[in-house]
């Protein structure tokens, strides 16, 4: 989708500040939500089973069901209403924004209608009750469906929004790409490059699209893949074996193949402002979160504009590292064109840590930056890690932003 960042998170920001509880159901809401979040991990497994009982062409063909098996989607869930509950009570609870968001760019890259919410509606409202039983009083029901609603209506709001942006109509974002080459970078990445509708070409750096493959049981699963590389003529991404799609992707997909893939989504895009060179960049990556990262050095060196930029990756070894060559060339772009460009490895044997605090001990030599915008790809122990480094060196770094993309379900970040 071509909407930008800034204006989907303007119109989540003003409709998220208009919403308010009435006072009896505000009450209510913050009497039960112990309770509620106390068994909302019983709660969205029979929530899920209701649902796709009734509706099997959803776990068919939209949610993916790795995701389901590990019970990550159904955290996510959790997390995602509770999170709004709470700040719908409490003044001081988390800003829901960044988290509804991630969650709206998903929807819209997955296709999802607002007729859907009323699905999950009436699945996760009959799961409630069957687990709480007579503690949903009729006062109970009718202040979290109001929760419910709310939260609906400013997702709903900010899809149709994205929709209407990319000029085409709620759900109709699949495009029939074609497989026009691939290459191996790696033991367990490899590169697949597709012809596809000139539409792609407006996507901009960091952003992901589904693709869409029809497995041995009929099954059509989605997963997201970040963008390498996009243009008129198509569009490149990374697979790394993990689940059903990149199977199918590795192992069946040949040269003129074609699959489903969806208009690009996603909110952890470049700022303007990091493009025109006017702000600093850090990218930080671990293991295939390398994928957008490269996907913004492609677009940097393409500006043109001489940023100061930083790389940061940490992977088990220098062979896993799939990305390093066209990283390194987009490296050398970028320094021909007079860039300040800093980069850093980090190997070990878990991949999964980066030591800011000596990367920024000497502020007059470091190679981080003061000011810069932030973009952190990866596993959730490495995110976890860098956030919190971060938050340890901010008053040396100073970061303008910190953006972040979870190659899983946004379980651990929601709320924060």
């Amino acid at each position: 989708m071509s909407s930008t960042t800034t204006s989907v998170l303007s119109v989540l920001s003003d409709s998220v500040r208009s919403r308010r509880l009435t006072p009896e159901h505000e009450a209510t809401v913050k009497a039960t939500l112990p309770v509620i979040g106390a068994h909302i991990n019983e709660i969205t497994p029979i929530f899920y089973s209701r649902m796709f009982a009734a509706h099997p062409e959803l776990i068919r063909d939209t949610f993916n069901r790795g995701n389901q098996r590990s019970g990550g989607q159904q955290k996510a869930l959790a997390a995602s209403v509770a999170t709004f509950a709470s700040m719908l009570v409490d003044p001081s609870a988390p800003d829901p924004v960044a988290m509804l968001s991630r969650i709206a760019h998903k929807h819209v890259s997955l296709g999802i209608t607002a007729d859907q919410y009323q699905i999950v509606h009436d699945h996760l409202f009959a799961a409630i009750v069957e687990v709480l039983g007579d503690a949903v009083t009729a006062e109970v029901a009718e202040a979290w469906d109001e929760v419910y609603w709310l939260m609906a209506d400013v997702l709903v709001g900010a899809e149709s929004g994205m929709y209407r942006e990319a000029g085409v109509e709620p759900g109709d974002v699949f495009r029939d790409a074609v497989l026009a080459g691939r290459r191996d970078l790696s033991e367990t990445v490899t590169e697949f490059t597709f012809t596809a509708p000139e539409e792609f070409a407006h996507a901009r750096a960091g952003q992901y699209v589904s693709i869409g493959v029809v497995l041995p049981d009929g099954a059509r699963q989605l997963r997201q893949y970040s963008l390498v590389d996009w243009g008129v003529e198509g569009f490149t991404i990374a697979v790394q074996r993990d689940g059903e799609v990149s199977a199918a992707l590795l192992d069946g997909l040949a040269v003129g193949d074609r699959v489903d893939a969806t208009l690009p989504a996603g909110d952890l895009v470049l700022d303007d402002r990091v493009l025109a060179g006017t702000v600093p960049v850090v990218l930080v990556s671990s293991g295939i979160g390398s994928t957008p990262m490269t996907g913004m050095l492609s677009s940097l060196a393409a500006a043109g504009t001489a940023p100061t930029v930083t790389v940061i990756h940490a992977d088990e070894d220098a062979a896993s590292y799939a990305q390093r060559e066209v990283t390194d060339s987009y490296v050398a772009a970028l320094r021909d064109a007079g860039a300040t460009v800093h980069v850093v490895t980090s190997y070990r044997a878990d991949g999964d840590t980066v030591d800011l605090a000596t990367l920024a001990a000497s502020p007059g030599e470091s190679v981080l930056p003061v000011g810069a915008s932030w973009y952190l790809c990866g596993g959730t122990g490495f995110l976890q890690s860098v956030r919190s480094q971060l938050e340890a060196e901010a008053e040396v770094l100073r970061p303008a932003a910190v953006n972040v993309e979870l190659f899983s379900p946004n379980d651990w970040l929601l709320g924060e």
